[in-house]
């Protein structure tokens, strides 16, 4: 009896209504990291598309549980979320250019590690923000915070994947539609520019300026390079 209370405590109101918060947040804050998946798999054979994207989310998965355990201590180290949108940066003009021009007959499919690599550093950058969303909803109910963290990442898995498999789709009827992913990663790199405990306090009054400055320096320089390699 005793058994079934603490289950019944676990399970609570207030846990399911965390967790239906939870889920919300999910389908808000994955939409980017599937677009990145998709982009990242582009070049990869059919056969391997699928795979690099359940190894990929799975090794995100188990990055995803090592930051929440320490989400707090991570995002108030300085300078973090700078670095990171930086990275994010680089890697939005390396997906870009290495997908973003299928004419380009000389360029070579990408491998299946390469991607899922790609993967894991890219999802690990951006969810630096999404484990403390996550990691605060799941605190509201402090006897079944861990329960509510588990269920989040698996409920974030399929998301993911669907999200993910949805735009490949859609970006081999549209390849032009890699420009709006690389805008998307690149508008997401300056917001964890911009909400740096260190240097965000010097950039939030031209966050709407940096966003859209950056987002279109990615885009220009992302179409530069694929239409220059084109012509050559």
């Amino acid at each position: 009896r005793q058994r079934q209370m603490c289950i019944r405590d676990r399970f609570s109101a207030a846990w399911f209504a965390a967790l239906g918060s939870i889920l919300l947040l999910d389908l808000i804050l994955s939409g980017d990291n599937a677009i990145l998946i998709a982009m990242a798999c582009k070049r990869l054979p059919d056969k391997q598309k699928l795979k690099a994207m359940i190894i990929g989310c799975m090794g995100a998965v188990i990055i995803r549980v090592l930051l929440t355990l320490f989400a707090t201590e991570l995002l108030g180290l300085p300078y973090l979320q700078f670095i990171g949108g930086i990275l994010l940066l680089y890697i939005a003009v390396k997906l870009l250019t290495d997908h973003g021009d299928d004419k380009a007959g000389d360029k070579q499919p990408t491998t299946l590690m390469a991607a899922v690599r790609t993967i894991i550093i890219a999802d690990f950058i951006m969810s630096l923000d999404n484990v403390l969303s996550l990691a605060g909803v799941a605190n509201m109910v402090p006897e079944g915070k861990w329960s509510l963290i588990i269920c989040g990442l698996m409920i974030s898995l399929p998301i993911v994947l669907c999200g993910a498999q949805l735009f490949l789709m859609i970006m081999k009827k549209l390849p032009g539609l890699i420009y709006v992913g690389g805008g998307i990663l690149a508008y997401t790199a300056a917001e964890m520019m911009v909400m740096d405990r260190v240097i965000g306090v010097y950039l939030v009054e031209w966050s709407l300026i940096i966003k859209v400055v950056l987002v279109l320096m990615i885009l220009s320089f992302g179409w530069f390079k694929n239409h220059k390699s084109c012509n050559c």
